[in-house]
């Protein structure tokens, strides 16, 4: 089982691609569309996630994996293909989203906890049947006055490791995502701050990921960069976000994890492209750095697309510049004069 895994993990990672992550849940989705004044329905999602799918050259060349909603998982394109099989033709890995939110920790209304182990084995198999070959179950971690507490950190460690124990028993890879905020209710720490707090839940993760037995070459890590909250009176400059974020991975992160694919979390596209290209020039890293991102890959492609079918070429090319730019950024070559060309 675990060599079949790690081919897997090892697939999402390679050199010069990343992970779409097209996981937006209904709501969420909703306010995108809203923001291009087009109505939310099961078409117009359909029509959007497939104008990106069918993104050839994107896909091909800067997508090693997609993440899905339950109901994208589902769907099929316009002429009846599942878009399961269109991301499988552009030779990149369908994934499902599978955590089922963040909620108030009991107890503790100012910080959360995510739920969905509930029928998550059974939900697993399914997911499996349907073509998913990895998942990803997101922990977010608000840094305020007093929080987060050590309650918190450790019961989102515990359920990332119990949701990553029954992906691994279904065959699926994890995505292991605890995201501290940088964009919460209050959102005024600095960079230090976010490195202490980073720090703590990436060691609490790991513990709890040995404890459950992971086969770490078997799983893909999906951590926030370490950077100031979006209120913070002073930000840390690119080279200080990317000095710090491998600093704080290399004092966390085991080697025998294949790869470290990035949530952009607030990041401007090009901030988190930048960051993110940064890392890997001051690489070799023990571990593969590159990204997986949702608005910061698809707000351009959004807005050029309009909801109209004749601007899907413009809203494709407008994908496949940023997926471009990031490609390079895994890669290190990424320049900020090659964001002079037009998308």
């Amino acid at each position: 089982m675990s060599e079949w895994l790690e081919d897997i993990a090892q697939a999402m990672v390679a050199d010069g691609k990343g992970i779409l992550a097209a996981d937006e849940s209904t709501g969420t989705i909703k306010k995108r569309l809203d923001s291009i004044g087009v109505a939310s329905t099961e078409e117009t999602r359909r029509d959007y996630r497939e104008m990106l799918f069918r993104a050839e050259e994107a896909m091909r060349d800067y997508v090693s994996g997609v993440i899905l909603y339950d109901e994208t998982i589902r769907q099929k394109a316009v002429d009846g293909t599942p878009l399961v099989d269109i991301i499988k033709s552009s030779g990149a890995v369908p994934g499902i989203k599978v955590d089922q939110g963040a909620k108030a920790l009991a107890l503790r209304p100012a910080e959360k906890v995510t739920e969905g182990l509930d029928g998550l084995r059974e939900r697993l198999e399914a997911y499996y049947g349907l073509g998913a070959r990895f998942a990803k179950w997101r922990a977010v971690i608000d840094i305020a006055d007093g929080i987060p507490t050590w309650a918190c950190i450790k019961a989102n460690a515990h359920a990332l490791a119990r949701y990553a124990a029954l992906c691994q028993e279904a065959r699926i890879v994890p995505i292991v995502e605890p995201e501290v905020l940088m964009d919460g209710p209050v959102a005024a720490h600095d960079a230090q701050e976010c490195y202490k707090v980073t720090e703590w839940t990436l060691n609490t993760v790991f513990d709890e990921l040995y404890e459950a037995g992971i086969v770490l070459e078997g799983m893909v890590l999906k951590p926030n960069m370490v950077i100031a909250g979006k209120n913070a009176p002073s930000k840390a400059s690119p080279q200080e976000v990317a000095e710090l974020t491998v600093r704080c991975l290399k004092a966390t992160v085991p080697a025998a994890v294949p790869g470290i694919a990035f949530l952009s979390g607030g990041q401007s596209d090009q901030e988190a492209t930048h960051h993110l290209s940064l890392m890997n020039e001051m690489g070799p890293h023990p571990w593969k750095l590159t990204f997986s991102y949702g608005r910061a890959l698809q707000a351009a492609a959004l807005k050029a697309w309009g909801g109209k079918p004749e601007n899907v070429p413009a809203a494709q090319r407008a994908f496949a510049h940023r997926a471009r730019m990031n490609g390079l950024a895994a890669s290190g070559r990424w320049q900020p004069d090659l964001e002079k060309q037009a998308a």
